[in-house]
């Protein structure tokens, strides 16, 4: 099986994009994540939806989670106005990772070894080689899993 094979179209967005529109993608998709890509439509980066919670969550309650208990439905109602008027690119930490990346002709077992080597649950898969490869889509680690493991071990008892 090939990396073209396991992959499935995965939200996008640009670092310019609106991080609300970033934001409603990722509950309308229900993904844990979005891929970053370039004005050339490359895979630059992984936006992690907990990424997007830590702007929206004040330090204060992060550090202290039972002050959530006390805050009023009016402040929850406008917490999303963090978002207003920022980027994507606002919202990436600037000590993150690349997303790893494999090309559509891969196989199976490099994808699974690119994701052990990395500790990533996703790939990205890009058509050809170099900063100009489109996304193609994404592969998962649960996808990849599926591939390796017997049919007769994954069902239940």
């Amino acid at each position: 099986m090939k990396a073209r094979d396991l992959a499935i179209p995965f939200p996008a967005v640009r670092e310019d994009q609106p991080a609300l529109q970033a934001a409603r993608l990722l509950v309308e998709e229900g993904r844990p994540g979005l891929i970053v890509v370039d004005e050339h439509d490359h895979p630059v980066a992984v936006l992690p939806g907990s990424q997007v919670l830590r702007l929206l969550i004040p330090g204060y309650i992060q550090s202290d989670p039972t002050l959530a208990a006390v805050v009023d439905d009016d402040f929850v109602d406008h917490m999303c106005d963090t978002l207003e008027g920022k980027t994507v690119a606002q919202l990436l930490r600037k000590d993150r990772s690349k997303l790893p990346l494999v090309e559509a002709d891969d196989s199976v077992l490099q994808v699974a070894a690119l994701m052990a080597a990395e500790r990533s649950p996703l790939v990205g898969v890009v058509e050809g080689k170099g900063a100009a490869s489109p996304l193609l889509g994404g592969i998962t680690l649960s996808a990849v899993l599926g591939e390796l493991l017997p049919t007769d071990r994954i069902s239940g008892p």
